[in-house]
C-alpha cells in the first residue's frame, strides 16, 4: 500500500453555490475557507474522508462528468434533491433502476432508490475507465483493498485505505478522456514523496510550490489526483 484515501475535490464556477447545494443534500455544513473555496464537511460522527473541497475555477465544466457519485436516496422519487436544485438527466427505465442527476453546474450522479438497512447518502463512488479491470488493479495497489471484477464491464475495489463508502468502481465506456476531471480524489501518502507512485505508473504533473504544498500526479488513464505527505507524528 502507497497511500490512503483521503477525500473528494470538485471545481466550480461558484464554489459557494455549489458547495451550498452538495452540502443540503448531504445534511453536511459548507464551510468558508476564506479563499473563494469551500469544503462540505459530513454530518457529525461520519468520517472526514467523506469531505468534499468546491475549488473555484475559471473554466466551466465543458464534457461529461467521469468522476461521480452514487446516492442511496431517502425515499422513493428524489423529490428532496430536485427541490434542492437537481435536474433530472434519466429517469428509470428498462436498462436502469435509478435516476441520473445534474447538480446546478451540471455535474452528473446517481440516485438510487432506498435499499433495505441502506442509510441515505454516498455509498460508492462510480470512475469513468477505458480499461475498467486495469485502473481497478492499479488503484488497488495504491490504496490496498480487494478488486472485484464484473462481467458487466466494471471492476470495483472493496476496502480500500481511507476509503469511506462501500464501493470504489471503475467502469468501462467507450468515451476516452480529453480534459482535467472536475471531480477529483486526495491521497495521504505512506511516504514522504510520491517516489514510489510514480514508479508504479502514476505522472507527476505538478510538484509542491509557493502556492501549493502537494503533489499533482495523473493515474495510468489521466485521472488526476493530488498526494499530500503524512504529517509529522511528535
Amino acid at each position: 500500500m502507497l497511500a490512503r484515501f483521503k477525500d473528494l475535490c470538485l471545481d466550480a464556477a461558484d464554489a459557494r453555490a455549489l458547495g451550498g447545494f452538495w452540502a443540503g443534500i448531504l445534511s453536511g455544513s459548507l464551510v468558508d475557507t476564506g479563499d473563494g473555496d469551500g469544503r462540505v464537511d459530513p454530518p457529525t460522527g461520519r468520517s472526514s474522508a467523506e469531505a468534499i473541497w468546491i475549488n473555484r475555477v475559471p473554466k466551466p465544466r465543458s464534457v461529461k462528468t467521469r468522476v461521480h457519485l452514487d446516492l442511496w436516496l431517502a425515499e422513493p422519487q428524489p423529490t428532496a434533491l430536485l427541490a434542492a436544485g437537481a435536474r433530472i438527466v434519466r429517469e428509470p427505465d428498462s436498462e436502469i433502476d435509478w435516476w441520473v442527476l445534474a447538480d446546478p453546474e451540471g455535474n452528473l450522479f446517481c440516485a438510487v432508490p432506498p435499499g433495505e438497512d441502506a442509510a441515505p447518502g454516498p455509498f460508492e463512488l462510480v470512475v469513468d475507465s477505458a480499461d475498467a479491470a486495469a485502473q481497478a488493479a492499479w488503484w488497488s495497489g495504491v490504496v490496498g483493498g480487494e478488486v472485484h471484477p464484473s462481467d458487466e464491464g466494471y471492476a470495483k475495489i472493496v476496502g480500500a485505505s481511507g476509503f469511506p463508502w462501500d464501493f470504489w468502481i471503475f467502469d468501462t465506456v467507450p468515451e476516452r478522456k480529453t480534459v482535467k476531471n472536475r471531480m477529483h480524489w486526495d491521497v495521504d501518502l505512506v511516504d514522504p514523496e510520491p517516489t514510489a507512485l510514480i514508479a508504479a505508473g502514476a505522472s507527476l504533473l505538478r510538484e509542491p510550490d509557493d502556492t501549493v504544498s502537494w503533489w499533482v500526479l495523473a493515474d495510468p488513464e489521466g485521472n488526476e489526483f493530488c498526494a499530500f505527505a503524512p504529517h509529522p507524528t511528535t
